[in-house]
């Protein structure tokens, strides 16, 4: 895919508000069914990106590969207890979140 100049745009801005945040930032938009979990071999802010431009192709495409799902309650339990940090950027109406390994 060749990347035009809206593309390098959302791609600069998104990477400008790209930042690590703890679960208990999360909690609002996990409550709201906003919350994406973006697999650790995707790049977040190349997701956010398609998001934004409401690329669903290529969002079912990451769905089904099981790469980008909204978080479940077994897995928001689990960071709760384990104090995860993560890499977070909105794209509105979503917040992807990316485990810090």
């Amino acid at each position: 895919m060749v990347e035009t100049a809206k593309d390098a745009e959302l791609r600069a801005l998104f990477n400008a508000q790209t930042g690590q945040v703890a679960w208990s930032e999360l909690e609002r938009p996990f409550a709201r069914g906003a919350l994406l979990r973006i697999d650790a071999a995707l790049d977040l802010v190349a997701v956010a990106c398609r998001v934004a431009q409401d690329d669903t192709a290529a969002i079912q495409a990451w769905m089904v590969a099981g790469q980008v799902g909204l978080v479940n309650a077994s897995e928001a339990a689990a960071w709760q207890a384990a104090g995860q940090r993560f890499w977070a950027v909105v794209a509105a109406p979503y917040v992807l979140v990316q485990v810090l390994g």
